[in-house]
């Protein structure tokens, strides 16, 4: 069975997964499917606190991760784009319960909290970014030939929906991880003076590119623009770890070979076991357990003839940051976790 299954690929067994326990259970009748099982695919199940779904007419209920979407395009023709996305931010929304960080629903549209809007630019301007707790994606994104013109167009190693969403909600949880001097202080000595205009910022990386030698402190170029963005690629690159680390583990997966990583990481006969209970290690110990499993994967990738699953360099200023996102992450998930 995979995350997303509705039912079991063997036995035909009805499944859905429920937010609350955090795994795929059997579906019966006294459980209700998200509203948008049908039109979206959403293999969630409900838990108990109502909202209109996104066929004409609504009515029915929907789950958790459905009920952060704000809006949609009014088309029928996006309907596929659409279920592509949700299904991506479903694993997002799994991620962040994994890790324990708040993700808190709007009441009102305008109001305080977090939602997202998922557009098409087929039917006019779409802008992805992140505002004031609204996340907005192109439903173009879900376009593999689209994104990937985008991806060599900008020069990206990585483009992926999945990778949008995780980058965006770093925007999001900026905002709610400074809230204090210190760690505005110690955000600022990482990633740089957030204070920096933007607007000029932006343009200049756009005209002028990275500068050169970004790889020495970067985990993309990208993330050479502005302060806010070195944080947000980083953090989204955090997610990538994290998740990846754990969809191994729940395949045992065991990685063993040459050594790869001497120092304050590991040793020469380093053995990966990836470990579920990730945001308790220290970052060393995750990175130990991630540079094997990536050389491993990118080995069988080029085995098959495709170019590496995991296209990136760790330097160590930009270990620096993951270790300073990995530490937040878990002090304020364990904040979330006592009240």
């Amino acid at each position: 069975m995979y995350f997303e299954n509705n039912a079991c690929l063997r036995c035909g067994t009805p499944l859905g997964y429920d937010p609350s326990a955090r795994e795929l259970v059997v579906v019966d009748d006294g459980r209700a499917r998200c509203g948008n099982a049908a039109t979206l695919g959403c293999n969630w199940l409900v838990d108990g606190v109502a909202g209109t779904g996104y066929a004409p007419g609504g009515g029915d209920e929907r789950c958790r991760s459905c009920r952060l979407t704000r809006t949609v395009p009014g088309d029928d023709t996006s309907v596929v784009a659409l279920a592509d996305v949700e299904t991506a931010k479903r694993r997002l929304l799994f991620q962040l319960d994994e890790v324990e960080l708040p993700v808190s629903d709007r009441v009102e549209p305008d109001g305080p909290g977090l939602a997202f809007d998922l557009l098409s630019s087929r039917l006019g301007p779409v802008t992805t970014g992140h505002e004031d707790g609204v996340i907005t994606i192109d439903l173009a994104e879900s376009d593999s030939a689209h994104r990937e013109s985008l991806r060599h167009e900008l020069g990206e190693a990585y483009r992926a929906v999945l990778g949008h969403l995780r980058h965006e909600i770093g925007h999001y949880y900026w905002d709610l991880f400074v809230d204090d001097d210190a760690t505005l202080a110690r955000l600022r000595e990482c990633f740089g003076d957030e204070r920096a205009n933007y607007s000029e910022a932006l343009a200049r990386h756009y005209e002028d590119g990275p500068s050169p030698g970004w790889a020495n402190a970067y985990v993309s170029a990208y993330a050479t623009m502005h302060p806010w963005e070195d944080w947000a690629e980083t953090f989204a690159h955090y997610l990538h770890i994290l998740d990846t680390l754990q969809t191994a583990a729940a395949f045992g997966m065991l990685v063993t070979g040459p050594a790869v990583v001497t120092g304050p990481v590991g040793d020469p006969t380093l053995v990966a076991v990836p470990t579920l209970d990730l945001t308790r290690e220290t970052f060393d110990a995750i990175l130990a357990e991630w540079l094997p499993l990536t050389y491993a994967l990118n080995a069988v990738n080029r085995s098959m003839g495709n170019n590496d699953l995991y296209p990136f360099v760790l330097p160590p200023r930009a270990v620096e940051k993951l270790a300073l996102v990995h530490e937040l992450v878990g002090a304020r998930g364990a904040t979330s976790s006592t009240g």
